[in-house]
């Protein structure tokens, strides 16, 4: 009960409020976050500092309040998603090169995208089913609040957008992939991995780092081309998106290779402008363990 007054008592109406005034709570909770309660600040701060060695405190530190303007916007754009028509998203998330995967739903094919939790996340879920010709899936992890979860997810799907997670994602494969359903799978795979023996460990921003490999592995078991998507702040709560291909013929790479490609986009596009990642997930909570399954 609690929850549900939560999203259409407050949520909601918060939604409805004129955007200037949203981008302005937008700028009092980079206040209270950075300044007033310092919100996971020792994570952040660790994080920058492990990744880039090179800077110095005051770049540090110059790095983490831009971050926190980001996660302050990210959070009131999450908010603004669950009444934003479909036309007003589509102009504030505009994708650049769609033409690049028409070929392969002409074809009948499926494919896999891969990125991260760079940038705006919440309007490719909202948008993927109407930025590209292919069915939009959006693979995830539940949220710990699982009545919250589901008012979100009825927001997130209602243009078309499919979500399912860990517990459906392969009867999601098998079932489009054995209906010849062109699918796009959307999958934010910088996630840390649940279970540190069964991802993929390489050297990621300076760090050992385990990454979740489902991309790869849905890959190459349908034999589905991969490609990164690039999502780029053009301005304030406005992005555009670019398709990369990872690999076209996923049998055949070498086994990590396309994890590997995947992880080379993500750290280039994270080196050009780090304040847009989540810095405040505590990517490197786990160590490399002495021996892996992978």
């Amino acid at each position: 009960m609690l929850n549900t007054w939560l999203f259409y008592g407050i949520l909601i109406p918060i939604a409805y409020l004129p955007i200037q005034i949203l981008y302005g709570f937008a700028d009092f909770i980079y206040f209270v976050l950075y300044h007033l309660i310092g919100y996971r600040k020792k994570v952040v701060i660790k994080n920058l500092r492990n990744s880039f060695p090179e800077k110095d405190e005051k770049e540090i530190s110059h790095l983490a309040k831009r971050f926190y303007h980001h996660l302050a916007d990210i959070f009131m754009e999450a908010i603004l998603n669950l009444r934003l028509s479909k036309k007003k998203l589509m102009e504030r998330y505009r994708c650049t090169n769609a033409e690049i995967l028409t070929p392969y739903y002409d074809a009948g094919q499926s494919v896999i995208l891969m990125s991260s939790h760079y940038n705006n996340w919440e309007y490719m879920i909202t948008t993927l089913e109407h930025q590209l010709k292919h069915h939009g899936i959006g693979v995830g992890k539940e949220l710990s609040n699982k009545t919250l979860d589901k008012y979100l997810n009825k927001y997130r799907t209602r243009y078309g957008t499919e979500v399912v997670f860990a517990n459906k994602v392969r009867d999601t494969f098998e079932y489009y992939d054995s209906h010849k359903v062109p699918v796009a799978y959307m999958m934010l795979s910088d996630q840390s991995p649940n279970n540190i023996n069964k991802c993929w460990w390489t050297t990621f921003l300076n760090q050992d780092t385990g990454f979740i490999f489902g991309g790869e592995h849905f890959a190459k078991k349908y034999n589905y081309p991969v490609f990164y998507y690039d999502v780029q702040k053009v301005k304030r709560g406005y992005y555009e998106i670019t398709f990369k291909p990872i690999t076209i013929n996923p049998l055949e790479e070498k086994y990590g290779d396309i994890t590997e490609k995947y992880v080379n986009f993500l750290e280039q596009t994270i080196i050009d402008k780090p304040e847009y990642w989540l810095w405040s997930h505590k990517r490197w909570k786990h160590k490399k363990p002495e021996t892996t399954i992978l």
